[in-house]
């Protein structure tokens, strides 16, 4: 499983003139017949075309090795229907990442740049949150890790039933008795559910939470889960514990998830068009975007799914520009033109740990440029501030 420290690793990647960063982008399509002859032609159609352009760039001979490897290993993907994949290489850096991905991917996509291409990866990714989902009951505490769609179980905590005697004993005392002592253990079986949690959220063994359990049991498991556990809940369903399924939280947890990330996105894009109209912490445009962004003043970065611009670069300092000069207006070295301009925001985000947002659906965004920031600060209104407190 790819780790934060190898997609900041790619993200880092930025090759020398005769290095080539071949990004591949592999969707299994349900086939028409038992050969499976589309994706088997869509693939070396895609090698053959990546080859001619690396031939024009000079960099075939690092292009090709990689290239032929990639064909060779979707020839061994083809007809899985299960996973997606996505492969990073670069021979000159000795650099070969694979990756196994939900088959969510809009197609099969082959990149040969001085950089990985990253927006795929960061689109999936951004969906697929590393989830726990605890289900809880008054005696069991079932917990199971979803990440990239799969599901893996983890240990379970049982709390064992309380040995009872046969009598109330006299004026049924014994019978009060015996139901605050259980009462006890549920809150102490709470308790410890509630702890674990706040343990797995320290260790970064989840980034989200749901929990499943039954509405009696809810107010008094949730007065014990932490504040901070709590803040990375997304949502809770009604569950059984002990006759659920695997498949069956796999299809709750995707669920909340879609619903959850929807409703965020939504209130991400509310957020930073009224800070941008109010000259607040909000920007909105690729010229401003890229300024914020090369300030470090970026929080939350806003794109719509199917965003692209063009954009020119500066060879030596790598400042960004909306317009397209032929000279950078930084250090007047000459530039260059980014036909994507994501290809470059995308792995700075990841270096500056921006997070990244991918939206649909949202005409006030499209309004603005389909390109927006939220700001940590900003650095011109920080200035003036110290302009009038001096």
């Amino acid at each position: 499983m790819m780790t934060r420290e190898d997609i900041r690793e790619l993200a880092e990647f930025q090759g020398e003139a005769a290095d080539c960063a071949i990004s591949f982008y592999f969707q299994p399509a349900p086939p028409s017949n038992k050969s499976h002859r589309e994706q088997a032609i869509l693939a070396k159609d895609l090698v053959r075309q990546a080859l001619r352009e690396a031939e024009k760039n000079g960099r075939n001979g690092g292009a090709r090795a990689d290239l032929q490897r990639i064909l060779e290993r979707a020839g061994e993907w083809q007809g899985n229907g299960v996973r997606a994949k996505a492969v990073f290489a670069c021979g000159s850096r000795n650099i070969w990442r694979e990756l196994d991905l939900p088959p969510q991917l809009a197609k099969t996509q082959l990149f040969v740049n001085r950089r990985f291409h990253l927006k795929e990866l960061a689109v999936v990714l951004g969906g697929q949150p590393r989830l726990w989902v605890a289900l809880v009951d008054r005696h069991r505490a079932r917990f199971f890790d979803l990440h990239l769609d799969g599901v893996k179980e983890q240990e379970a905590l049982l709390r064992p039933l309380p040995r009872r005697g046969r009598g109330d004993g006299f004026a049924g005392y014994d019978a009060g008795h015996a139901e605050r002592s259980v009462n006890d253990e549920v809150l102490h079986h709470f308790k410890n559910v509630a702890e674990l949690l706040k343990q797995g959220l320290e260790k970064g063994a989840f980034e989200r939470l749901i929990i499943g359990c039954q509405d009696t049991h809810w107010h008094d498991l949730e007065a014990q889960v932490h504040p901070y556990v709590k803040k990375r809940m997304l949502g809770r369903f009604v569950a059984e514990v002990g006759s659920v399924t695997e498949e069956q939280v796999r299809q709750q947890g995707d669920r909340i998830v879609r619903e959850s990330l929807a409703q965020h996105r939504h209130e991400q894009v509310r957020e930073v068009l009224s800070q941008a109209r109010s000259n607040g912490r909000g920007v909105t445009g690729l010229r401003r975007v890229l300024r914020s962004l090369e300030m470090g003043e970026v929080q939350v970065l806003l794109m719509a799914d199917n965003y692209s611009a063009h954009a020119v670069e500066c060879t030596s300092c790598g400042h960004l520009d909306a317009h397209m000069v032929r000279y950078c207006p930084v250090c007047g070295r000459s530039t260059q033109e980014l036909e994507d301009v994501c290809d470059a925001i995308v792995p700075a985000a990841i270096r500056r740990d921006v997070e990244l947002v991918y939206v649909k659906d949202e005409p006030e965004l499209d309004r603005v440029g389909c390109i927006a920031a939220l700001l940590r600060f900003r650095a011109d209104q920080k200035k003036r501030g110290m302009a009038v407190a001096s």
